[in-house]
């Protein structure tokens, strides 16, 4: 655990917040240098307090925090402006990316990289980019940052990824080259997929596809099968 008093304006994106007692919230922050940091922030629940005004999700923060247990005091929190804030499916999107973050990383755990991806990905958003490759874009990077990414590099005989070959993703393993004769199967991604995810290139059509299914493996195994609510609701809504 940290032993750090006070920090003066960080970069940060609000994740979630909860009310806490009359006038309180609990705000959940994403913070560019200290990770996850939980905070009191007494009285934004108040009409005139400056905090209701600016603790908004998916917009840049500048803020100031201090103490020095599991649950903070925020002293401060700036808008940095200059962000468009995402729509529709979009903003569905964004708060997949919030819940992913709350479930998936550890308080107090620096990731500059993730927080960076986390502001781009949210602009992508607001700018009407692909969801498809942004969200299989933002996934791989939390997988990496997290330590969850299998080697993506080699199979689990420590063989070169071959592109022309089908692999199957096991977690005690990682990938186990198929056989040759075997047929494409909903249970199998392509090496060259592999090699795509290796170098962030979500171009292909087939590469968004087979990402798609094979993130949704690893982190339900993460996750030890517990669902992520934003998901179901937007599966839900494309069901209508």
């Amino acid at each position: 655990m940290t032993t750090m008093t006070r920090r003066n304006e960080e970069q940060a994106f609000l994740l979630h917040s909860t009310p806490y007692r009359e006038t309180s919230l609990i705000v959940d922050l994403f913070t560019r240098e200290h990770g996850r940091v939980a905070a009191v922030a007494k009285g934004a629940k108040r009409p005139r307090s400056q905090l209701r005004a600016v603790l908004l999700q998916f917009q840049p923060l500048t803020v100031s925090f201090s103490g020095r247990g599991e649950l903070r005091t925020l002293v401060g929190a700036e808008w940095e402006g200059g962000s468009i804030a995402p729509r529709g499916d979009a903003l569905l999107c964004a708060f997949y990316l919030n819940e992913l973050l709350v479930r998936l990383l550890p308080r107090e755990d620096g990731h500059p990289q993730l927080y960076d991806g986390y502001r781009d990905a949210l602009a992508a958003l607001g700018a009407g980019a692909s969801l498809d490759a942004t969200l299989r874009r933002f996934e791989w990077l939390l997988l990496r940052e997290t330590g969850y990414a299998p080697d993506l590099a080699r199979d689990a005989r420590r063989h070169l990824i071959d592109a022309g070959r089908n692999y199957r993703w096991e977690p005690a393993g990682g990938f186990v080259a198929a056989e040759p004769q075997a047929a494409a199967s909903a249970n199998l991604v392509t090496g060259a997929t592999l090699r795509d995810l290796a170098s962030g290139q979500f171009d292909s059509t087939s590469t968004r596809s087979q990402a798609k299914y094979l993130t949704r493996m690893i982190l339900a195994h993460h996750l030890e099968g517990q669902a992520l609510h934003t998901r179901q609701i937007l599966i839900d809504l494309h069901k209508l």
